[in-house]
């Protein structure tokens, strides 16, 4: 029996295996209401069957000028919150965790009307100026975080996943190649932190199931420029004492460049190890593990505790059934007896 396809209780969820299904934008409400289609019921209904003990619903926004696209999924009315509720008892019906992404995307809000961020410098030439928050526009987005918050619980969720990495709006806070405020929300490390501390302590306040937080440890920028990752790891310590049950561990999205990191297969697991060393809480890693006897010897090593899937679960929805034939492991089951028709063993 595999680590990566056992059941493993851990970050508060009864997981029936390590694999998560990696929150992935899908840019399909084409009606730009935020709400969910019948494409999401689809989508994530057939990785539902693939069996992934959790599937984390893409970049939903808190706000509407906070979504990346307005093709994204929103949760700021009760419209968008009522069709979730459904998705996600869907998905929970055919035995999987479902928890969704809440984000701001910041000053990549490429589409918002009055785009905002900590600072007033844009991502790149393409994108808008965006404007400096003021204090209460840095309490208003804490405060819609919340409401997002209760309305995925009162949407059944078992976990929410808060964006805090790729450049969105948390991550533009702890950056100091992007913070550059002189008030209690800039300069120091603690500084930087207090927005994503406050809304952490406020989301906690409504929401009782696992909550977890994506960031990125490496901007691609010079080491005296960025956060070092002490200070990450000092970040993922005060987030474990705030209330979060997980660190999901990615790189970069801050800035307009590719990676300055020799990119293999599961190149930003080292970052993941790093974080591992510094918390109690789980962490999960993500990026070019599509290889499963990689994610078993990552699991098997204590390097990660979780294993996210992107691209390779949108390439071949059968990953998991595919791993347990490489890892010769009997013990998974695929959905019925109809679906295991097609595994090889």
């Amino acid at each position: 029996m595999s680590l990566l396809l056992s059941p493993v209780e851990l970050a508060g969820l009864s997981l029936a295996n390590r694999v998560v299904l990696s929150p992935m934008c899908m840019y399909e409400v084409k009606k730009e209401d935020g709400v969910v289609t019948p494409f999401h019921f689809v989508h994530y209904g057939a990785r539902a069957l693939s069996k992934a003990g959790l599937l984390i619903i893409e970049s939903t926004a808190v706000e509407a000028d906070g979504r990346i696209t307005k093709n994204d999924l929103g949760l700021w009315n009760e419209a968008q919150q009522a069709e979730l509720s459904k998705l996600v008892a869907l998905l929970q019906g055919f035995g999987s965790k479902v928890g969704v992404q809440l984000n701001h995307a910041g000053r990549k809000a490429v589409d918002a009307d009055y785009p905002i961020a900590p600072s007033d410098s844009p991502f790149n030439e393409n994108y808008p100026v965006p404007h400096e928050m003021t204090l209460a526009e840095i309490h208003r987005v804490q405060e819609s975080f919340v409401a997002a918050a209760k309305r995925a619980q009162a949407a059944g969720v078992d976990m929410i996943e808060l964006h805090g990495a790729h450049g969105y709006l948390i991550d533009q806070f702890l950056s100091p190649l992007v913070n550059q405020r002189t008030d209690a929300y800039g300069g120091s490390l603690a500084n930087r932190y207090r927005f994503v501390k406050e809304v952490v302590q406020g989301v906690r306040k409504v929401f009782d199931g696992s909550l977890w937080m994506r960031l990125s440890l490496t901007d691609y920028a010079p080491d005296e420029q960025q956060n070092s990752v002490a200070e990450w790891q000092q970040i993922g310590q005060w987030l474990e004492a705030d209330g979060i049950d997980c660190l999901d561990i990615s790189t970069g999205g801050l800035l307009d460049r590719k990676p300055s990191i020799p990119v293999y297969e599961g190149y930003q697991t080292p970052y993941a190890t790093a974080m591992k060393a510094a918390v109690e809480i789980p962490v999960a890693t993500v990026g070019l593990l599509d290889n499963p006897n990689l994610c078993e010897h990552l699991l098997q090593t204590k390097q990660a505790d979780l294993i996210l899937q992107g691209r390779a679960l949108i390439r071949n929805i059968h990953w998991l059934a595919d791993a347990a034939t490489q890892l010769h492991d009997r013990s998974f089951t695929p959905y019925n007896d109809s679906y295991g028709r097609g595994i090889k063993r």
